[in-house]
């Protein structure tokens, strides 16, 4: 602290151009401030100031000096603000992006909501990749990895994908007992919605075969195929939490649980700043403490 109050007698003296003025300005006597400047310049081995009777004026080095002195200060101010901005209610739009299962996460945003009402959501759902800083997003929701070394990141949670059905169609069309069973059962499949192709099953086979699933339906999102496979028309494959509700009521159970190979990860990223806006901490938080419950019960079809 005496280094920055050092620094401080120095700008004023340098702006004010008197070792007067800097003292009116600092309550203290000329004198003082000359001596105080004087062991400044004898603690960094330079001179700062050159010195007449009538005037003072700035070395090179002082000039140098001086703009150094100011980045501190206007940083010392930033962090400042930064500070008494945390201190405030989370409060404003709050732009996020979310993948298109991000429908099957909205009784965590609901939640959010109402836990913070004077946030305002801008949600946008896509699975294309979003830039985070350049489509001025406040945070986006994915799975995979972060290598943006401007961007800051937090896991929210792991998930890994289920072969579920109704209890009805299990009853009508067998339990398959194996990934090979798959051929002789209603696969409800997801679609890629920006390539068009199919999403691969990330099943392990007995074998080496690698598995041509029939297809009964094909959907770009997975709602409908969690609504299909309810009402009994067949198998789909869903990331877990997506029907976590199901699972508990009883309306869809697991198959085929030892041969799944997967499991992702998803994160929440935003632009990297030395502190994270209110609106951004809670959000964030929020998804950690509710998106992912631990020991979600799951129900195997027997």
């Amino acid at each position: 602290m005496d280094n920055v109050g050092a620094l401080n007698v120095f700008m004023r003296a340098a702006e004010a151009r008197s070792f007067t003025e800097a003292g009116r300005q600092l309550g203290v006597s000329s004198s003082a401030i000359g001596k105080a400047i004087a062991r400044l310049e004898e603690r960094l081995a330079v001179r700062l100031f050159h010195r007449s009777t009538r005037s003072i004026s700035l070395t090179q080095e002082g000039a140098l000096f001086l703009e150094s002195c100011r980045r501190i200060f206007a940083e010392i101010e930033t962090a400042e603000l930064e500070l008494a901005q945390i201190k405030r209610a989370p409060s404003g739009t709050l732009r996020v992006s979310l993948p298109l299962v991000g429908m099957l996460l909205m009784p965590t945003l609901s939640r959010f909501i109402t836990a913070y009402p004077e946030v305002e959501l801008d949600l946008d759902f896509t699975d294309r990749m979003v830039n985070v800083i350049d489509d001025g997003f406040d945070v986006v929701v994915r799975t995979g990895e972060v290598s943006d070394s401007r961007l800051m990141a937090r896991t929210l949670g792991k998930f890994s994908h289920t072969l579920v059905g109704s209890p009805d169609y299990f009853v009508r069309a067998g339990i398959p007992l194996t990934p090979e069973d798959l051929k002789n059962h209603a696969c409800l499949r997801h679609k890629f919605p920006t390539i068009g192709k199919l999403e691969r099953w990330p099943l392990t086979a007995a074998t080496s075969i690698d598995l041509d699933l029939p297809t009964t339906v094909a959907a770009s999102t997975l709602e409908p195929l969690i609504h299909l496979a309810e009402l009994g028309l067949g198998i789909t494959c869903v990331p877990d939490f997506a029907i976590r509700q199901q699972i508990a009521e009883g309306s869809l159970v697991t198959v085929l649980d030892d041969f799944i190979v997967h499991t992702g990860w998803f994160r929440a990223v935003w632009p990297s700043s030395r502190y994270l806006s209110p609106k951004v901490r809670v959000f964030v938080d929020f998804l950690v403490e509710h998106l992912f419950p631990k020991n979600t019960p799951k129900t195997e079809a027997d």
